[in-house]
């Protein structure tokens, strides 16, 4: 087992300052390696040290420009600190240089959602459904974004995903019954979504407050 292995079990188990100590003798080893550079900057981004991980993240990539796992984590360091646009950027670097899984597509999607550019977010966040069906919080915000570009049918599918695999996910019910509210005239399936939301979360004040104008749109 080499210094990066020991020092990310130790990460894993929360024993940062041991962590820290393998990471060292990685770098101090092996200093033209781009590895032990990210690993520190995931450690110090985990301790909440910005700044810092910041600097081991960019030496890693300053070594090794095709080091997608540094994109990765600068951006994750940006989308942190609301710097949306710097985000993206790195994020698609992070994607071209092969980074693996749905997570990188997925946070590319959140950085374009929050810069509302929301049909830059909908191939990506489409993508990142691709690559993780399963992942319930993905599917949820892709059929969120749906909804919000008013593909209101596509959208409809992966709400009613969400709900099969999570019935309690108010999440889901709110954006459900929102869509049956301004997209058919089914005011029942709206109000039943809108009243499942607070109910499951009480303090869901958006949904009652959308119950209530439905419920006198009826009346």
């Amino acid at each position: 087992m080499n210094f990066n292995e020991i020092g990310i079990k130790a990460f894993q188990e929360k024993r940062y300052e041991d962590a820290a100590k393998a990471f060292t003798e990685a770098i101090e080893n092996n200093p033209d390696d781009a590895i032990g550079y990210v690993n520190f900057g995931n450690l110090l981004a985990a301790m909440n040290d910005a700044e810092r991980a910041e600097r081991f993240f960019q030496k890693a990539i300053t070594i090794d420009e095709s080091t997608a796992t540094a994109y990765y984590g600068l951006a994750n360091l940006y989308y942190n600190a609301e710097r949306f646009v710097e985000a993206a950027k790195l994020y698609q670097k992070s994607i071209e240089h092969g980074i693996q899984g749905a997570d990188a597509y997925y946070m590319l999607a959140k950085s374009f959602e929050k810069d509302e550019k929301q049909k830059l977010a909908l191939p990506y966040m489409q993508r990142a459904a691709e690559l993780a069906p399963g992942d319930l919080q993905i599917r949820l915000s892709y059929g969120i974004l749906l909804c919000t570009l008013e593909m209101f049918d596509y959208a409809k599918t992966e709400l009613e995903f969400v709900l099969e695999k999570d019935p309690k996910n108010a999440d889901a019910h709110y954006n459900l019954g929102v869509l049956y509210a301004v997209s058919t005239d089914n005011t029942e399936a709206a109000m039943h979504h809108l009243k499942e939301a607070f109910t499951i979360e009480p303090k869901f004040d958006q949904a009652k407050y959308i119950y209530d104008m439905v419920s006198q749109r009826v009346n």
